[in-house]
């Protein structure tokens, strides 16, 4: 990603309705669709700032890797230990046993997806999960993508086969943030026409800001209970198993 993503998740990570309801959300997907004991270990990949540590850190104890130094230092700090550095597919170093490993917004960023997905899959203990999100919809390409250095948006198809193709199991895929979709498709078709060549994630007025807070989070009580219809992205469960 360019530093400017950095450097604007690590201003507004605490702040910005994306981020806030975001964590609300998949936390809820966690309590509802994963089994974890009591002991659980959890890795987060790709960990950013580590504004997702604390609401992993209700579920097990957490480790953490993130490339970007800068990102990582903030980490750190939030989390009160070193957080690794090893990249995806590689991974080196970085031992297995974890119940649950979570990729949040960053397989989309490898460009060997297939590899990326088998190698966290490689460090799970034996009924591990690991938990994926990523960007939906490749029509909704825009500059957010290139800014944060994507390789590609998915779909259901895609995103299905390529757990498949890594010889993984595929036990949940949902749509999320379904609710404000209408609107985030609408600002990216608008800034495509713009020819805008920033990302898309300034903090809004207050008042937006709570008000987009406030819908998204209500995605709560349905993820992982019922479907619901096409959102800005897909939330999957997989397992080593086949």
């Amino acid at each position: 990603m360019e530093r400017i993503v950095y450097d604007r998740m690590a201003a507004l990570d605490t702040r910005h309705w994306w981020y806030r309801a975001r964590r609300e959300v998949l936390a809820a997907l966690i309590a509802r669709r994963i089994v974890l004991p009591a002991d659980a270990r959890v890795l987060e990949i790709g960990c950013g700032t580590g504004h997702n540590l604390a609401m992993l850190g209700r579920f097990g104890t957490v480790d953490a890797i993130e490339i970007d130094p800068v990102a990582r230092g903030v980490a750190s700090e939030r989390l009160g230990r070193p957080v690794g550095s090893s990249p995806l597919p590689a991974l080196t170093g970085v031992p297995g046993g974890y119940s649950l490993i979570a990729a949040l917004d960053v397989v989309e960023h490898v460009a060997d997806d297939r590899a990326a997905l088998r190698a966290m899959a490689d460090r799970l203990a034996p009924d591990g999960r690991v938990l994926i999100t990523v960007p939906a919809h490749p029509w909704m390409w825009s500059a957010h993508d290139v800014v944060n250095h994507h390789h590609r948006r998915y779909t259901r198809a895609t995103l299905t086969k390529a757990v498949a193709d890594a010889g993984l199991r595929l036990e949940m895929l949902a749509w999320f943030n379904s609710l404000l979709f209408p609107l985030a498709a609408g600002a990216r078709i608008a800034g495509r026409l713009r020819g805008k060549q920033d990302s898309d994630d300034t903090l809004p007025p207050a008042p937006v800001n709570r008000l987009f807070e406030r819908v998204f989070a209500l995605e709560r009580h349905a993820i992982g209970r019922f479907p619901l219809p096409p959102g800005v992205s897909l939330a999957a469960i997989i397992s080593a198993g086949t």
